[in-house]
This record gives structure tokens, C-alpha cells and sequence, in this order.
């Protein structure tokens, strides 16, 4: 007799990423970014549009990543980048895209207009411009 077969793909997966603030991290995706969160057991749980969630937990060593974890679509990369700054976000200017990144930290060399911004543990999150 053959053993069920494990079909991953028919999961509902979902992603997590570290912080080392819990509560700093709370504030943060609910009062400047706006996101709806959930706090069980001491995680974090980022209900994002579409039914996606996130999961956000502290680390004690936390180490923050160096690459874009989270990246939010919208129609008018320029219009959310001066909300959020209003807000006290503050985008991020990479050296090696510098001649295409505007006074805001818009990059505007190829592909989608796009800014980056870190979370309050330093992990790098993007507004992108998308038609739909």
C-alpha cells in the first residue's frame, strides 16, 4: 500500500520574515503603513489584500535583510512615497542606482518606478508601480 502523497503546492503557504521589536514592528505596518495586523502568541501577522499573510516574529539576533522582503503595488509610486514620508518613512538612496534615483529615492531607470524603505528592524520592504 503506497503512502499519501504530501501535495505542498496545494497548501496555503505563506512567507515570514524576523524583527527584533515586536511592538516596534506592530506600530509600524498598522500606524505608518496602514496594514491590518494580527498579534498571537507573540508573532505578528500581516493580513495583506488578496487574502495574503505575512508572518512577522522576533529573533533576539536579529539580522536584517539585505534584499527587498516585501514589495506593496501601486498605481502612483510618487503620490504613496510623499504619504509615507509624511508619515516619517524615510526611502532609501543606493549608491548603485544613484543617477537613476530621484530627489524622493524614486528610481526611475529601467523597469517599473519603484522606492525602497526598512521597517523599523532595518528590513528592506518597495512601493512598485503597477497599471493594475
Amino acid at each position: 500500500m503506497e503512502a499519501d502523497t504530501v501535495k505542498l503546492g496545494e497548501t496555503q503557504a505563506f512567507s515570514g520574515f524576523s524583527v527584533n521589536d515586536i511592538q516596534a514592528a506592530r506600530k509600524f505596518y498598522e500606524e505608518t503603513l496602514g496594514l491590518k495586523v494580527s498579534e498571537e502568541n507573540g508573532l505578528l501577522t500581516l493580513h495583506l489584500a488578496g487574502g495574503r499573510d505575512v508572518l512577522a516574529y522576533s529573533k533576539e539576533d536579529h539580522v536584517p535583510a539585505t534584499f527587498t522582503i516585501l514589495n506593496f503595488p501601486v498605481r502612483d509610486v510618487e503620490k504613496v512615497v510623499d504619504e509615507l514620508t509624511a508619515r516619517g518613512v524615510r526611502f532609501e538612496r543606493y549608491p548603485q542606482f544613484a543617477a537613476d534615483t530621484d530627489a524622493k529615492g524614486i528610481f526611475r531607470g529601467e523597469g517599473p518606478l519603484i522606492a525602497w524603505f526598512k521597517d523599523p528592524a532595518g528590513n528592506v520592504m518597495s512601493i512598485i508601480q503597477q497599471e493594475s
